[in-house]
């Protein structure tokens, strides 16, 4: 769920990242539209305007309508969810339990590989704790630090500064937490991302202790 590459599970696991965005693919929303769309997804519902439903969605006028997988968020409110990790890297931070000697070991899939592990065998979860609708660029600046964006002093700089990711490149260190912000999600979903605005899923979590689960 969370990329390595730019230190996001390890500022899951830190308490300072407790919110993540996801893109809804092809979806156009105009807010001027006066008519409202109760579109059921993942078990909750979302008043949303959209500008020609019968466009894109033909059917969300129907009562028993649920809106295609594709529009649904990935995730429900009190889901709780395995912090992925290789075996590899939970055996380096001393998770060594007996069950996982079939998988601790180089053959395995996902001794490097993360995306190969069992959920059941992770030791950190988080839980969902809500999800909104929302542009990617309507992102408060507030948000931008629970997504992980820190800050800290650079160089010479009189101010503090916004660091988008860990190890990032000077050249990458912006003034404002959006700007920050913009620099990881082109890294994450690809460049141009923050450019486009796109609908998003916001998702907020909190780590579970041990107890928790």
């Amino acid at each position: 769920m969370f990329k390595d590459r730019f230190g996001l599970t390890e500022a899951v696991l830190a308490g300072r990242k407790t919110m993540t965005r996801r893109i809804i693919p092809d979806i156009e929303i105009d807010w001027n539209r006066r008519g409202v769309v109760q579109l059921p997804v993942g078990g909750f519902e979302h008043d949303v305007l959209f500008m020609d439903v019968r466009q894109i969605l033909p059917d969300a006028g129907r009562s028993d309508y649920s809106a295609p997988k594709k529009y649904q968020p990935k995730y429900e409110r009190g889901e709780i969810i395995a912090v992925a990790q290789s075996y590899h890297e939970l055996n380096k931070r001393g998770f060594i339990a007996p069950e996982w000697c079939e998988h601790s070991c180089e053959d395995s899939a996902g001794y490097e590989n993360k995306m190969f592990v069992r959920a059941d065998l992770m030791p950190h979860r988080i839980r969902i704790t809500d999800i909104q609708l929302q542009r990617l660029n309507n992102i408060s600046d507030e948000d931008c630090i629970r997504e992980g964006i820190t800050k800290g002093d650079f160089k010479d700089f009189p101010q503090q500064m916004y660091f988008p990711y860990k190890g990032c490149k000077d050249t990458e260190v912006m003034w404002t937490p959006q700007g920050a912000f913009s620099i990881l999600i082109d890294k994450i979903c690809g460049k141009g991302t923050w450019d486009s605005n796109p609908w998003v899923y916001v998702y907020t979590f909190e780590l579970l202790d041990d107890k928790e689960d």
